[in-house]
């Protein structure tokens, strides 16, 4: 009876339970006529999720104190610049020789358009501009498949569709699927395959002008010349250049993609401005919560001397790996689901060059040069074209590759990514240098993580503890969400802590 009755829309389906309810921003006049009033709240953690906790609770009046312990707020939202100065658990101390307008986002770099990210951006009046995730004219390079130049984004895709469109095509034509579909369906399937791969009319693969040319069309008597060296079927699939090609159809890679204009931290800045710098504490690292069943107290260390603060409620938006090694008193079933999600590493560098090769030698305007070497990705700046200095991305990796990394001095890492980068583009990868800054998630003191890993999903049976408040502590981060490492994980996450806290105070 109960399904019948969600069939016609009378009660609460499954499907219907797993749709988010619309968040519905806090308001001072929600405690009109209600004899209650908004309470204090000690938040934990200036990153994304802390500061948007405070700025939403803001809204309706709360008072809120933000403890950060980085001389900074924003968290993994880290901008360099010229002047900035870091120094990781190796004790390497970089400070970054960036000329003016130019950065590196250490962190996030790229917003989908689906994200609320965008939509704090355009709330707090953060401008946005295109941030190029993939680009036909960057590189492809596999030097374990013997690869010995890179090859062209959009040249080795056209290979790879055009030989996978004329297999199946051939196989449809010899009866292959006349099991699976009828003839009328095999000829439709026949068609998209000509037109997706650039098929001739006996249904063969034979290049075109999707692969680029060497000449590019021009004025007359210059009708263009199309590039030669077209490799078989067999060296193309040998290459594995194909493997790139599903990351522009992700839910979460596909264009377009955004970034705030002059780097990333303006999120932040602008949130720190919303929520008002005198509620925020830098330097101040938690050492102890205490829920006090009427109220919670968090000891921290702040220039060198220990303080404490009191407040009605408490939202902890710290790291969760950070979050295991303070001491509280919330339950063994919130320490062991803090336990249970382990940091991941994550790593770049910034390589500042003193022309903008890649777009005078190489026609690369932004887009992501893809390799199997330990760099992994070289991202191309989506911003500054036709200026005179840039900075490229020598490495985005993670994992393993990461780690090796962060073990070497600055100087080295950048030695070893020129050295990959030169394999791919020329020596100008290593003569155009100027200077370079290296920056490495998990030997960043007060974070140690790029992101985190949450078995099962954060639904999971064993995170019940975190995502339900203890005593007077809630919980929020991105790591409380389906889009771990994204901005859009964070403000969800510090959504729905907002809206279970703000219910409790209207109805205790």
């Amino acid at each position: 009876m109960f399904a019948t009755m969600g069939a016609l829309g009378l009660a609460p389906t499954a499907q219907a339970a797993q749709r988010e309810e619309p968040f519905r921003a806090l308001k001072a006049s929600d405690f009109t006529l209600t004899g209650r009033s908004a309470a204090k709240v000690v938040v934990l953690g200036g990153g994304i999720a802390g500061l948007t906790t405070a700025y939403e609770l803001g809204k309706a009046g709360y008072d809120c104190t933000v403890l950060e312990a980085r001389d900074r707020t924003g968290g993994r939202n880290f901008t360099v610049r010229g002047g900035d100065s870091t120094t990781d658990l190796y004790g390497n101390r970089q400070t970054a020789r960036f000329a003016e307008g130019h950065y590196m986002n250490a962190g996030p770099a790229r917003i989908p358009q689906w994200m609320v990210t965008l939509d704090y951006c355009r709330e707090l009046g953060v401008p946005i501009e295109v941030f190029t995730n993939v680009n036909a004219d960057a590189y492809l390079f596999n030097e374990s498949a013997g690869m010995t130049k890179p090859v062209r984004y959009r040249t080795a895709k056209a290979d790879v569709y055009g030989y996978v469109s004329e297999l199946l095509a051939k196989a449809t034509n010899k009866g292959a699927l006349d099991k699976e579909l009828t003839a009328d369906d095999q000829e439709r399937l026949v068609d998209f395959l000509q037109d997706w791969g650039e098929l001739g009319d006996k249904l063969t693969y034979e290049g075109g002008e999707r692969r680029g040319y060497s000449t590019v069309p021009a004025a007359a008597g210059t009708p263009g010349v199309l590039l030669g060296d077209l490799p078989t079927a067999s060296q193309v699939f040998a290459s594995g250049v194909g493997r790139y090609f599903s990351f522009e159809f992700g839910f979460d890679q596909a264009m377009l993609m955004f970034q705030p204009v002059g780097g990333m931290d303006q999120i932040p800045r602008a949130l720190t401005r919303a929520v008002g710098a005198h509620r925020i504490r830098t330097g101040a690292a938690v050492r102890k919560i205490t829920d006090k069943g009427s109220g919670v107290t968090v000891t921290y260390t702040q220039g060198g001397r220990t303080k404490v603060i009191e407040a009605d409620y408490c939202v902890a938006a710290m790291p969760p790996s950070i979050l295991a090694k303070i001491p509280h008193n919330l339950g063994s079933g919130v320490q062991s689901a803090l336990e249970a999600i382990t940091p991941s590493s994550a790593a770049k560098i910034g390589l500042e060059y003193r022309s903008r090769w890649w777009e005078l030698d190489h026609n690369i305007y932004g887009g992501i040069t893809e390799t199997d070497q330990d760099v992994v990705h070289i991202w191309h700046p989506s911003y500054g074209f036709h200026g005179e200095r840039g900075i490229m991305i020598g490495y985005y990796n993670y994992g393993d590759d990461a780690d090796s990394y962060a073990k070497l001095a600055p100087k080295e890492r950048e030695k070893r990514a020129v050295a990959a980068g030169v394999k791919i583009y020329g020596e100008k990868y290593r003569t155009e240098l100027v200077s370079s800054f290296s920056h490495h998630w998990r030997q960043t003191p007060h974070l140690e993580a790029a992101w985190h890993d949450t078995p099962g999903g954060p639904d999971a049976p064993r995170y019940k503890p975190l995502n339900e408040p203890s005593g007077r502590v809630h919980f929020a981060g991105d790591w409380l969400s389906y889009t771990d490492a994204w901005q859009h994980g964070a403000f969800t996450s510090a959504r729905k802590a907002v809206t279970a806290l703000h219910t409790r105070v209207l109805s205790d």
